[in-house]
């Protein structure tokens, strides 16, 4: 695991700190070429600069968010984002994970991007990628 993560899930709770570690394991296995560091305070992973999926603790739970999740057509990616094409669910212990649909939604994270790498360039405007 990044070291960066490894210190971020550190400073968690115990309970925090299992769903994390769980995800973080989970993503990393399963995103071994990814690009994982912190980024805007949180653990996230990159397929060729391009943000994928990542976690943060928030106030309902841990937070797991795909940027382009939405295109995924999904149940258990419940919370759409509403300006960009993003997706989350969260835990709150982690028993609620299910490493399979996290292993699926994973696969889905390669197959279908959007370009938030250039967002920015394009003064907002996200382009299908794959």
């Amino acid at each position: 695991m990044n070291l960066e993560i490894l210190t971020f899930n550190e400073k968690l709770s115990p309970h925090d700190k299992e769903i994390c570690d769980l995800l973080a394991s989970v993503i990393d296995a399963e995103l071994s070429d990814a690009e994982s560091k912190i980024w805007h305070a949180h653990p996230v992973w990159f397929l060729d600069g391009n943000p994928i999926v990542g976690y943060s603790k928030q106030k309902p739970g841990v937070r797991l968010m795909f940027w382009s999740g939405a295109g995924f057509d999904e149940e258990g990616l419940n919370i759409r984002g509403k300006k960009f094409k993003d997706a989350s669910v969260f835990y709150n212990h982690v028993s609620d994970i299910e490493t399979n649909d996290l292993k699926r939604w994973l696969q889905k994270s390669r197959e279908i991007q959007w370009d938030y790498k250039n967002i920015v360039k394009r003064k907002g405007h996200l382009e299908r990628l794959i």
